[in-house]
């Protein structure tokens, strides 16, 4: 098996990378996640999600229409074919330079294509001493599109929410790590399964965990 851990000199071929993006202040973030829609397609009421789709040119980010998210049951046993409409992702965020550094971050280590298009999730899971939060309640799974980016933004009050890569459904999961803020794990899709623990609260109160999730192609459809 090749990984190119800390390694951001990939082609097609890559496996999956993990790295540091020094280049993004967080900060900046935080105050776009504390007004993310529900996502109504779960059950539990513990996921906030917003989601856009754009395309890359040059240094300049490209925005594209609206588009609803589709997956096959095959790769979303919970919620596949299903068209989910989510709101889009804020435009006073969107007109970040740490936004744009995210986003070439993620096209530059793929290597993608100029023309390929990404979908980006903004993603707020929440706990509390009642209500646990399950990051990836699929389970173990693909996503069905070439290349997963997943930012961790901010880890407020909780447990767990540890990411795994799996070779395949019943093996031992070949990465195991906790995304803190900062942190970005590409995969090649074709090449591996994820899954993230749930979380729950390191104390009273809600707990709650930040992440941008970026795929190309975008999985949004018209």
């Amino acid at each position: 098996m090749k990984t190119l851990l800390g390694s951001t000199n990939l082609d097609y071929a890559f496996m999956f990378t993990f790295k540091k993006v020094n280049s993004i202040k967080l900060e900046g973030f935080k105050q776009f996640f504390d007004d993310l829609p529900l996502d109504p397609y779960i059950k539990g009421k513990y996921r906030y999600r917003r989601l856009s789709r754009f395309m890359v040119n040059g240094d300049e980010l490209i925005k594209l229409p609206h588009g609803y998210l589709f997956q096959s049951k095959e790769y979303n046993p919970i919620v596949g074919d299903i068209k989910r409409d989510f709101a889009e992702l804020d435009d006073e965020m969107i007109a970040q330079d740490i936004f744009k550094h995210l986003v070439l971050a993620f096209t530059d280590s793929c290597k993608l294509h100029p023309e390929a298009e990404i979908g980006i999730h903004q993603i707020r899971t929440t706990c509390s001493l009642n209500n646990f939060g399950n990051p990836a309640p699929e389970g173990i799974h693909q996503d069905g599109t070439d290349f997963v980016g997943i930012f961790s933004v901010d880890r407020t009050n909780i447990l767990g929410g540890e990411t795994h890569l799996y070779m395949g459904k019943k093996e031992k999961p070949v990465f195991k790590k906790v995304l803190n803020p900062g942190e970005m794990l590409l995969v090649n899709d074709h090449e591996f399964f994820h899954f993230t623990t749930p979380i729950k609260p390191e104390s009273a109160g809600v707990g709650t965990r930040d992440v941008f999730v970026l795929t190309s192609p975008s999985l949004l459809t018209n």
